[in-house]
């Protein structure tokens, strides 16, 4: 039996990575979700030489993660907000720090989700919103879906 290619540019995991899996890429996006909006909040949050923030921020804004806004005409300046696709990466997000709690954090978390008001560590999982069934065993496998020919004529 031959078995078919499944090639990187048609991996959704390796698309995906083309836009955020830069290690600055998701670090932005993390402190965008804290509220950072301005190239300076960014670069002393992090840390990062001005070059490479420059170059992070014009490829998150491409790949439509941030919007770039002016908010300052002389001088010329400009912030930087989640837009939908954006906000649609929390969840990977809180699932890598999850992840990264439970297993690189020897001396234990030194960030986590708690809930608002109680303040009781979220245990997150990914669930199937319309059965609110967790997205694990058997129940759930993945499927390559077939790429539709292209019309003739």
């Amino acid at each position: 039996m031959q078995r078919t290619s499944f090639s990187s540019m048609s991996c959704p995991i390796a698309r995906s990575l083309e836009h955020v899996g830069e290690w600055w890429s998701i670090l932005i996006l993390r402190e965008a979700f804290n509220g950072k909006t301005r190239f300076d909040e960014f670069r002393d949050a992090l840390g990062v030489a001005p070059n490479i923030l420059t170059r992070r921020l014009k490829s998150l804004v491409t790949a439509g993660l941030l919007e770039r806004r002016r908010y300052c005409e002389r001088p010329p300046r400009d912030e930087y907000v989640l837009t939908e696709r954006g906000r649609d990466f929390r969840p990977v997000m809180l699932s890598l720090m999850t992840w990264g709690n439970r297993h690189f954090a020897p001396e234990g978390a030194n960030v986590e989700i708690v809930h608002a008001e109680t303040g009781r560590p979220a245990e997150p999982i990914l669930v199937d919103r319309p059965t609110g069934l967790p997205v694990e065993g058997p129940e759930f496998k993945i499927r390559r879906n077939r790429t539709p020919e292209p019309a003739i004529g």
